[in-house]
């Protein structure tokens, strides 16, 4: 039999004898120690027998054992941990072995590991603190754990002294003398003062907030009155949805090359891809994704042009009946109004029965005098002059019942997608030959801003809530709606009535120190947290706060019929639910008497007195112009004549 037989012969056996030896200890009820010495008897090396092909475990000497002295077993030989492995080895079947592995002899004492080493050098003992045979002392008590205070034990006889001195470095400073701003301490007590002052300077140290903004006390009237600056007019545009309101506002800013020509091709190409190619002019407002793969406006857009004559704010308001409130938002910070309406057949008769009724009827109940009627899309009837004659007649006709002056509507033919008569006069079309008035930016130009109420108590309703920076952590949007600001100024945050300092006030991206009625404005505030401030919430002097009422008493004209019912209030930004409570009077149009006391119904198109109670107190005074809409339709549209706060009845 080889070599190689013998070998896999024995390792069969020993794999039958370690399944028979596991599965004994198994079933028996337990004996852990024995198992774990049995195990660690089957994981030891083989050696080859190279007498009767019979293989030897090799037991290594552990290393860590005591070494060679006059207490210890010289005789010993290595492998000798138990009783069971000697007997193990002291089997007939095994013999002394012949192969490379060195075997001492019989009777002759077999070094140790530890005998084997070097005695360590100076070195090693002062690093690890040995003594001089190479053993460690005995460790004091540490607080530091047993893997590290290990290293922390030095030499008894370290000498220590070389380190109570001052340094090489500390002695060659001091030979230098002191240095120029410095004073030199002149022993202990003079390094106890130095020290004594240091510290009571570190105490002095705060870190202060960012020095509040003083009030100049600017007359701000007069500095507005010497201004040389461009009136500065707002413009809401309102209209049916998909009357191309969007659409012509982009080509009017594009002719007034304040979108560049590149941003118009990348719109182009986008618009391309989405198969909606009409539509790059009108996703210059449009910037959501949302509402530019919905094609329809869903918020108000704000954008900024300026001519010769003035600086514009377009108003680009949603023609959706779903966004009515955000109509309402944009409409009430407007200072004239231009309604958009498609010529193509049949868009404007479904437009007249829809939005185009409604959002001219909104724009009149809050204030707005001046209306452009921009009939749009003319290329699509060939400029027919009899069409936009039509439109013309009946238009004109609502809008003088609505409540508009005939000298303040005006009517333009154009065309958005081509651009005539947008910021050029003139089509290329020889069928529009037959109009010969100003185009639309001249138009624009003719419409003067509203009356403002700049001797009024300072106004101003929060349309936006932001972060306007690092140096700008709270600030709020909105157009002033009466009186003056300036940086410095301390201002009141109603319902919550909380106090707020003006930090810095921005106009057409401008830092300015004021402002007055009629500017959209950014005011950076401080002083205040931001949840005490909403969308809605009105800003006013500290001196002469609004009011926060819960009941109102409203002078209405009303559009729908009108019961006890409940009812949505919208004054510009705000919303508050409500319910009418009380139907006070019809009364009469022209001289305001009252015709018919305590209805129970009111019609549409009368003219009526009614109370509202609100589900929560808001910042509104008379005579503020409220919006009444209930299940998503327009009911109702007055004047506030009178306020009144919420009664607490005491608990009994």
């Amino acid at each position: 039999m080889s070599k190689l037989q013998r070998l896999a012969a024995e390792r069969a056996r020993r794999q039958n004898e370690r399944a028979s030896l596991e599965e004994s200890l198994r079933l028996s009820e337990g004996r852990p120690s024995s198992y774990a010495e049995s195990l660690e008897r089957l994981r030891r090396p083989i050696r080859p027998s190279s007498s009767q092909g019979s293989e030897t475990l090799l037991d290594p000497a552990p290393v860590d054992q005591a070494p060679i002295g006059p207490q210890s077993n010289a005789d010993t030989p290595i492998g000798s941990q138990s009783n069971t492995d000697n007997e193990a080895e002291k089997s007939p079947d095994s013999t002394p072995a012949s192969d490379p592995v060195p075997v001492q002899p019989q009777g002759m004492p077999v070094p140790r590991l530890e005998d084997l080493r070097a005695a360590p050098s100076r070195f090693a003992i002062a690093l690890l603190g040995l003594t001089p045979d190479g053993r460690r002392p005995d460790p004091e008590p540490s607080r530091y754990p047993a893997h590290i205070a290990q290293f922390t034990a030095y030499p008894t006889d370290f000498d220590m002294s070389a380190f109570l001195g001052p340094s090489p470095d500390d002695i060659a400073l001091a030979a230098k003398g002191p240095r120029v701003g410095l004073k030199a301490a002149s022993g202990p007590a003079g390094s106890a003062k130095s020290t004594k002052k240091i510290g009571d300077g570190v105490k002095a140290m705060t870190i202060s907030a960012a020095p509040k903004p003083k009030k100049r006390n600017i007359d701000v009237l007069a500095e507005y009155n010497q201004s040389q600056s461009k009136p500065s007019v707002n413009f809401v545009v309102i209209g049916h949805v998909d009357h191309g309101k969007s659409t012509l506002l982009g080509r009017l800013l594009a002719d007034l090359k304040v979108v560049d020509e590149r941003t118009i091709e990348q719109y182009r190409r986008e618009a391309d891809k989405m198969g909606k190619s009409s539509f790059a002019w009108a996703w210059v407002l449009d910037q959501t994704s949302e509402e530019r793969s919905r094609g329809i406006t869903m918020d108000t857009a704000v954008n900024r042009f300026e001519t010769d004559k003035a600086s514009f704010t377009i108003l680009d308001a949603p023609g959706h009946r779903d966004f009515i409130p955000k109509m309402i938002a944009g409409a009430s910070q407007a200072d004239f109004a231009v309604l958009v309406i498609d010529a193509s057949p049949n868009a404007f008769e479904s437009g007249i029965k829809g939005q185009t009724r409604e959002h001219a009827l909104l724009v009149r109940s809050m204030g707005v005098q001046r209306i452009i009627v921009a009939v749009n899309k003319m290329d699509t009837i060939n400029w027919s002059h009899e069409r936009f004659q039509e439109i013309q007649q009946q238009m004109l006709a609502f809008l003088t019942t609505a409540g508009f002056r005939n000298e303040a509507v005006s009517f333009l033919p154009c065309s958005g997608l081509n651009g005539d008569n947008v910021a050029q006069r003139g089509s290329e079309n020889k069928n529009a030959s037959w109009y010969t008035g100003p185009n639309l930016v001249e138009l624009l130009e003719d419409s003067s801003p509203m009356a403002q109420a700049l001797d009024k108590p300072f106004r101003m309703s929060i349309g936006d809530i932001f972060r306007g920076g690092v140096s700008y952590p709270l600030s709020v949007s909105g157009r002033l709606d009466a009186g003056t600001l300036q940086v410095g100024q301390k201002v009141k945050a109603m319902p919550s009535e909380e106090s707020a300092t003006i930090k810095a006030i921005e106009r057409d991206d401008q830092s300015v120190d004021w402002a007055v009625a009629g500017h959209m404005v950014v005011l950076h505030l401080a002083d205040i947290d931001p949840i005490h401030l909403k969308v809605g919430d009105v800003l006013c002097s500290l001196e002469h706060p609004i009011a926060n009422v819960a009941t109102l008493t409203i002078k209405a004209l009303v559009f729908d019929h009108l019961t006890p019912m409940s009812v949505d209030v919208h004054r510009g930004h705000l919303h508050a639910p409500g319910r009418i409570t009380k139907l006070v009077g019809v009364l009469n149009k022209a001289s305001g008497a009252v015709v018919k006391k305590k209805p129970k119904i009111i019609k549409p198109g009368a003219v009526a007195r009614i109370v509202v109670e609100l589900d929560q107190s808001v910042p509104l005074e008379a005579p503020a112009r409220i919006i009444l809409r209930s299940n998503g339709e327009t009911v109702a549209a007055g004047l506030v004549e009178e306020g009144r706060a919420r009664v607490e009845v005491p608990d009994s």
